[in-house]
């Protein structure tokens, strides 16, 4: 019956259009064009629409709101956007077309129906809104669905009680449902993330599944025969059928109104996990995914990434994106605390910097001190700090940076919360079985353990969703958007890896773990510097002549400074060597005294926040850096010193001494630990500038 109402509605919209073209004009002049085509493969522009990088609870102008986890993003006709603010916030927030944010609804978090400041939601996800004005709200926390009233009352439409059940509203239950959309007719569609399926809640108030159930898979085809795996988003195409951001399968799906599925956006190697949709008005897709990628996806299906190139910098997590009346996106950067504006660059134009990703003064998880380990206010051995050269098991010792602080502990001890936090992502542990297991809890990442498991594999409680193959082989480990982790919660257990690994912030855009502070942790060793030496054009080592001084031709592209040093913690085991926070230096006449504009060091390296790019490491490193596995065997720290990488960005450089007279000089390397230690050892290269 449902169809068969679709099918009239349509034939009724379709009836009216073509009699609309025989009636007579009333009014003169020329008739407006419509919206322009969608141009596809356009430079993106990264604008600030509101946020200021903080989370927290503020309303009033753009830049000074903040937001705890502005998940979707709704856009109205008045050029207003409604935000689902999760996280600790548990509101509706509206930001008006001038900038300035509200609250629409919601006050704490829990289940409560009533007058909008006074209702309570739980971790609210996707947006839909209706012709007549009502706004629906997928409260992934509460396994529900929620309705705002164009009078401003909240109430409970359907679900309540996490499970699965189809029928009457009241009795019908829902698994963390995270994407939500409205028909012309009423019909509510639901993606029911942890049930895998496509949910309808028709105006009678019942609920039936349309589509997927059973495990999670990738399959096409009718109801009851087609599979999904964490669906977490909804749009609408052109034709009248629901397209699905199928997360864990990283492809865009198709329902139709019949629950007939397939796929007409596959995996591939541009999008990778998505995790929002947006529909312009001539059928061009946007895809946000958790790489913090936006991706064009044509008519045809051809894709480009947009956001995230290099070119234009990725974000943190791009969870919810909606299209503008004049074709530009507004977007959604959850784990930024930011709202983005994403305008078409004229052709020839370079995009301008962007501010992406946290703020940097933006306050870190409160941990108390404690250590991811029993006792949590005791002392233990650090195994590693961020921006330390790894290796990796294929004999490449330069694979990538260390984005963390390795706390080291005995295979299978347990992991313990260090704050309280919650699950904010679909995609919180990865991994299963592999050396890089790990966890995601707010801001903060645990990896080298078997997450949610003792080391026989058992299930720490109930929250931990243990997934298994045909063969009853653990596949995966599920936690709920929504659900709450408190400080000294059971995570996880060792690994063969035989240490934690902690790091803060979401991927690319992480900050020193060390500024976490951790009790008893005391450095007061300085420093070690073994070696000062210049690489050529070609990166080869230059020789010192017979007199100890290294020559240096004035021309040419110039030489790289490389800086030999390590660091060690007190406590510690001696063989353990350490990577530095920063690294340096000054260029000194042959007496010792610093040259014009080399009166401090220039501290290139400083790895305060990572950067984005993986190849960040072979401009922090020389080629003979590292070590090919990790483990007990000496890395060796090789650092670039004319190359820079700080802030989250990086760049290559040289040493170009042309401005100079020939002569003799002194290149002084600096190198520092986060404790502020200066290193000792021979700093001093001896150098002459030849023609």
């Amino acid at each position: 019956m449902v169809r068969v109402r679709w099918i009239i509605g349509i034939a009724a919209v379709t009836a009216l259009a073509v009699a609309a073209t025989f009636l007579p004009r009333t009014v003169t002049g020329p008739v407006p064009a419509g919206p322009a085509p969608t141009p596809l493969g356009w430079t993106a522009q990264l604008q600030p629409l509101a946020g200021d990088g903080v989370p927290g609870l503020r309303d009033g102008a753009a830049m000074q709101a903040r937001f705890s986890d502005p998940y979707a993003l709704l856009a109205l006709a008045d050029g207003s956007l409604l935000v689902a603010d999760a996280g600790d916030n548990n509101r509706i927030r509206r930001v008006a077309a001038d900038g300035s944010v509200s609250t629409l609804a919601g006050s704490s978090e829990g289940l409560a129906d009533g007058p909008a400041l006074q209702a309570r939601f739980h971790t609210p996800s996707g947006l839909a809104r209706d012709a007549a004005g009502v706004v629906y709200v997928a409260d992934t926390g509460n396994h529900a669905i929620r309705r705002i009233g164009v009078d401003g009352q909240v109430t409970t439409l359907a679900g309540g009680i996490r499970g699965f059940a189809d029928g009457p509203a009241a009795q019908a239950r829902f698994d963390g449902p995270m994407g939500v959309a409205v028909d012309g007719l009423g019909n509510v569609y639901v993606a029911d993330t942890w049930n895998d399926r496509i949910r309808v809640i028709s105006p009678d108030g019942r609920v039936r599944t349309l589509a997927g159930g059973g495990e999670p898979a990738h399959i096409d085809g009718f109801p009851g025969v087609a599979r999904f795996d964490t669906p977490v988003a909804l749009a609408w195409d052109g034709d009248g059928a629901l397209l699905v951001a199928d997360f864990h399968n990283n492809a865009i799906r198709r329902v139709g109104m019949d629950g007939q599925v397939d796929t007409p956006v596959p995996s591939s190697n541009v999008i990778n996990g998505p995790l929002s949709l947006a529909r312009s008005h001539d059928g061009v897709l946007y895809v946000g995914d958790r790489s913090g990628r936006i991706v064009q996806v044509s008519a045809q299906g051809h894709q480009i990434a947009l956001v995230g190139t290099g070119q234009v910098p990725r974000l943190a997590r791009p969870s919810g994106m909606a299209v503008a009346a004049d074709g530009s996106l507004r977007v959604a950067d959850a784990a930024a605390w930011r709202l983005h504006r994403v305008a078409v660059l004229d052709p020839g134009q370079t995009p301008a910097p962007a501010q992406v990703g946290p703020a940097d003064d933006a306050p870190l998880p409160r941990t108390e001190g404690r250590w991811p380990l029993a006792p949590q206010q005791g002392w233990h051995e650090v195994v590693g700090t961020l921006g330390e050269v790894r290796g990796n098991f294929k004999g490449e010792s330069r694979h990538h940076l260390h984005d963390g602080f390795d706390v080291r502990g005995d295979v299978g001890q347990t992991v313990l919360a260090i704050a309280d936090g919650k699950i904010d992502s679909p995609f919180s542990s990865w991994t299963v079985g592999g050396q890089a297991e790990g966890l995601e809890v707010g801001p903060l990442r645990y990896l080298h353990m078997r997450v949610g498991r003792d080391p026989r594999g058992v299930a720490f409680d109930e929250r931990w969703q243990q997934l298994f193959d045909a063969e009853g082989k653990l596949e995966r480990v599920r936690l709920r958007r929504g659900t709450r982790i408190h400080a000294g919660d059971r995570l996880g257990s060792i690994n063969s890896q035989a240490h934690v690994h902690l790091s803060v912030g979401s991927s690319g855009f992480q900050r020193n773990a060390a500024l976490l502070g951790f009790n008893g942790f005391v450095d007061s060793v300085a420093p070690r510097i073994t070696d000062v030496a210049l690489l050529d054009d070609a990166d080869q080592p230059l020789r010192a002549d017979a007199q100890g001084r290294v020559p240096v031709s004035r021309r040419g592209r110039g030489v790289q400074i490389v800086v030999e040093a390590w660091d060690q913690v007190d406590g510690n085991l001696p063989r353990r060597r350490l990577g530095l926070y920063q690294v340096g230096y000054q260029i000194r006449d042959a007496a010792g005294q610093p040259l014009a504009g080399y009166e401090q060091p220039r501290w290139n390296i400083v790895f305060n926040r990572m950067p984005p790019q993986q190849q960040a490491v072979r401009v922090a490193y020389a080629p003979d850096s590292g070590i090919t596995v990790h483990g007990s065997a000496v890395t060796r720290f090789r650092y670039l010193a004319t190359n820079t990488v700080r802030d989250g960005l990086m760049a290559a450089g040289r040493w170009q001494p042309a401005a100079l007279p020939p002569g003799e000089y002194v290149i002084r390397a600096h190198a520092r630990d986060h404790s502020g230690n200066d290193a000792l050892g021979g700093r001093d290269l001896r150098v002459v500038l030849v023609d």
